[in-house]
């Protein structure tokens, strides 16, 4: 093996990673990292699984008086992404200022803490504070992991590893739906069920939080932050396991361009070098989890407006949540085959379509089927749209940048679900679809004509 005897540059370190092959030990650290985002995309998701529980509580209602009204579902939802929003836009900086792993540990433990406070409350309004707080931690957190794992894998690879991330995370999603499906109708020990659907997650979350202390942190991060040293010995530690892995010595480096060693700032965002980018990303991010969420958060409430009972519809959808973790584990064998952006197109596609025909259908049969492939869209879009944003920016200002134009898509969904509501009430199910295919195609031609390529490419490359 080829260890250095001197601290390296980041270039160096850039290249030392880029060679390794994709061992069991590198598998291992994003499968650390996937099983804390899984509790992540758990809280993400159970806003629409709860709902009905929460209307059965009698402390919100499927719909509002008024459009922007504190009452209705939608403000559950809302204050959800109004906390990711200011987690995204005001503290993804931390992990550029103290590191992913640090950042990564500490916004999870603040999401359990919060996430386990909301299961107590009684009052919409206390139970909207309590969701924005623990959506703080959160929208750090998903930023966090994308720019972790964006830096620990070779460049090869990067679409398989952010697949297989979505996959595990993902997994989490047939667990909630089988869950509301058994909990929500119901009130073990005198509980509501939507309260044990709450901890579960929250509890969960703290033991993948010490599960993932063995991380290393990021050597690209230690080299950015001229912490040459650190950066070496976790570097050594990685190739020596990688190279125990494969039985043979590593293959040679092959150095990428040098990155400024300058420290990174929001305004460098705005600066000529990464203004297109970055108008590319917020007008995309805002639109797409329009259609993400739109489906996402409320298609139990989508198949009660259809007509179909509390129980059917948490039935239904728990069987279309399977497509969630399949779909992103069978796309790792051909992430990195196709250009990224022309991935996040032709999911953006599926999903206008498929939506427009899922608000058609009164079946059961063929709302399962639409709702399934659906659902395969939506990953589809999810695990690409996050590598290709992760791609775009450079190590120095990385989780800022990616945490500035995701909060976009923060700040869409805080509306987002008022607008489902008010479209769902006054235009049916076809309505809420036909909204949804106008903001896909919007992700479509903005990503479509406007975005590099980013396949098999350095991240210091593409940053240049």
């Amino acid at each position: 093996m080829d260890v250095m005897t001197h601290p390296s540059t980041a270039a160096e370190i850039t290249a030392r990673l880029d060679r390794l092959p994709m061992t069991r030990h590198l598998w291992t650290m994003v499968t650390l990292i996937s099983l804390g985002g899984c509790f992540e995309v758990y809280d993400l998701f159970f806003s629409g699984y709860v709902a009905p529980g929460l209307f059965r509580a009698q402390i919100f209602t499927a719909t509002t008086v008024s459009l922007f009204g504190m009452s209705g579902i939608a403000s559950f939802i809302g204050a959800l992404f109004a906390g990711l929003f200011v987690g995204t836009i005001a503290f993804s900086y931390f992990a550029d200022r103290f590191g992913r792993r640090a950042i990564f540990t500490f916004s999870l433990v603040w999401y359990s803490i919060a996430t386990l406070i909301l299961s107590f409350q009684n009052s919409a309004d206390m139970v909207n504070l309590w969701r924005f707080i623990g959506g703080i931690g959160i929208g750090v957190e998903l930023v966090t992991i994308d720019t972790y794992i964006s830096e620990l894998v070779p460049k090869r690879v990067r679409g398989r590893a952010f697949a297989y991330q979505q996959g595990i995370g993902f997994c989490a999603v047939p667990l909630i739906a089988l869950l509301a499906w058994l909990l929500v109708p119901t009130d073990p020990l005198g509980i509501s069920g939507w309260r044990w659907v709450v901890v579960i997650g929250s509890v969960g979350a703290l033991f993948i939080w010490w599960l993932r202390l063995g991380l290393p942190e990021s050597p690209r991060w230690l080299a950015q932050q001229g912490r040459f040293e650190d950066a070496e010995r976790v570097m050594q530690a990685i190739e020596a396991k990688v190279a125990s892995e494969t039985g043979q010595a590593l293959p040679p480096p092959e150095l990428a361009p040098p990155e400024n060693p300058r420290a990174g700032s929001y305004w460098e965002v705005f600066s000529p070098a990464y203004r297109g980018r970055a108008i590319m990303m917020i007008v995309a991010n805002f639109c797409s989890t329009i259609g993400f969420y739109g489906f996402a958060n409320w298609v139990p409430t989508l198949l009660i407006a259809k007509g179909i009972h509390v129980t059917q519809s948490l039935q239904y959808t728990f069987i279309m949540a399977f497509a969630y973790p399949l779909f992103a584990l069978f796309s790792t064998t051909f992430a990195d085959r196709m250009e990224r952006k022309w991935q996040v197109v032709a999911a953006s596609i599926g999903m206008a379509v498929c939506g427009v025909i899922f608000s058609m259908q009164d079946a059961a049969a063929a709302l399962i089927a639409l709702g399934f492939i659906q659902t395969m869209m939506n990953t589809w879009i999810s695990f690409s749209f996050h590598n290709y944003q992760a791609e775009l920016f450079p190590t120095r200002m990385r989780a800022r940048a990616v945490g500035f134009v995701y909060s976009w898509s923060r700040f869409s969904t805080i509306f987002t679900g008022f607008f489902i509501a008010f479209f769902l009430k006054n235009f049916g199910v076809e309505g809420v679809f036909g909204f949804i295919a106008v903001a896909m195609a919007i992700v479509a031609i903005s990503i479509g004509g406007f975005g590099p390529r980013t396949n098999h490419r350095p991240l210091e490359e593409i940053s240049h």
